[in-house]
């Protein structure tokens, strides 16, 4: 079976996690800030932060922002429920800004005519670096400063990619960047979560909140400390920690990471020439954007297919090709339509989304399996 996303664990990074599991720390210990570090240096930024998985890294980004009741926080409809989901999290409102029909990403146009018409203004705004492929940032950063609000990256999709020939992660047009590490993305610590800021003050307020609002830091403290032993809780924080097993495994995985790009790039060339002539949409790269491929989406010409989208995944699966899709638009999930979200309000992710299905992508994919994948998809269209 071929799936559409896959990890690639090494012996190295087995090595890796026993040795953790062989010592004194399996949590709270040493291999956290060795992996924030490793992540951070990568990326050019100040401050890494480690946590459970990517919706905990947006929750305390969120509340480092501080986001909260009668606050609103904007993402795209084109992305995975979590990133609309931390602002609810606050007890904030959430809105959204509909996709460029190009890059699928957040349509700045749409933003920008949003805020000079809309009275309540967010308090952030969420970009969705959709499958590997940054925003436009740099006009995104402009508004933020025009408009006064806080640039929370979901570049959950996007270790490993560059904007502007800087990577992604380095904060260079935002306030904070956040990754994550489950098993089908670029590296994997099984789950796991990362934020990434240049900013002091967020910075210590991503640890509190990652860790119960516990600290003892003796800048936060209220009065003295009684003893070593001593902490305070400054707020309400959550248990958001990554553990030391994982840290290792990721620290491991940053070994690979240009590695796993490199593949992932020659894939989605690869991909690009042998589906050329099928009726279908390629993923287009803006040429500021150098994408790390998460996954590679395609659209398909309805007008010139008779099968849905459902028979398609079913023929494919019956070949041993597991298909996906990304993603079902938040705005028309039932929970965010009690809130007042209706079909129709954002008709190019709609669009979109009744065209486009995940073809297999992963670092291990052989040339022979993608090829297969190829054939299948060519034979299930050509008989619709």
């Amino acid at each position: 079976m071929i799936y559409y996303g896959k990890q690639s664990i090494n012996q190295k990074e087995i090595d890796a996690v026993v040795n953790v599991l062989k010592s004194d720390f399996l949590t709270q210990g040493p291999a956290i800030e060795k992996f924030e570090q490793k992540v951070a240096a990568y990326c050019g930024v100040k401050y890494a932060v480690a946590v459970t998985n990517a919706t905990s890294a947006l929750h305390i980004a969120c509340l480092a922002a501080g986001l909260a009741k009668d606050d609103v926080l904007w993402t795209t409809p084109n992305t995975f429920v979590a990133s609309a989901n931390c602002a609810r999290y606050c007890g904030a409102a959430v809105d959204f800004v509909d996709i460029d029909t190009d890059t699928y990403n957040m349509s700045v146009d749409q933003l920008e005519t949003k805020l000079r018409n809309t009275n309540k203004k967010p308090k952030i705004v969420v970009p969705v670096h959709f499958s590997g492929q940054s925003c436009n940032m740099k006009r995104i950063y402009e508004l933020a400063q025009e408009y006064n609000f806080t640039v929370l990256e979901d570049a959950s999709h996007c270790i490993g990619g560059e904007y502007k020939n800087t990577k992604i992660g380095s904060c260079r047009y935002s306030d904070m960047t956040v990754f994550s590490f489950h098993p089908v993305k670029i590296i994997t610590t099984g789950e796991g979560g990362m934020v990434l800021t240049n900013d002091d003050i967020l910075y210590k307020n991503l640890q509190l909140f990652r860790n119960h609002g516990i600290t003892r830091d003796e800048s936060f403290l209220k009065g003295k400390a009684d003893g070593p032993w001593y902490y305070q809780q400054i707020n309400l924080g959550f248990n958001y920690r990554m553990t030391d097993m994982q840290a290792a495994l990721g620290y491991s995985q940053m070994d690979r990471l240009d590695e796993f790009i490199i593949r992932r790039r020659y894939l989605a060339d690869r991909y690009n020439e042998l589906l050329k002539d099928l009726p279908l949409t390629l993923p287009y790269q803006h040429p500021d954007t150098n994408s790390s491929w998460h996954i590679y989406v395609v659209r398909l010409d309805l007008s010139k297919v008779k099968l849905n989208k459902k028979d398609i995944f079913y023929k494919m699966k019956t070949k041993g090709i597991i298909l996906n899709v990304h993603y079902i638009p938040v705005h028309t999930q039932p929970y965010y339509q009690q809130l007042g979200f209706n079909m129709g309000d954002f008709p190019n992710s709609e669009n979109y989304y009744a065209e486009a299905f995940t073809l297999p992508l992963y670092y291990s994919l052989t040339d022979e399996q993608q090829t297969n994948v190829v054939d299948v998809l060519k034979e299930v269209l050509e008989n619709a």
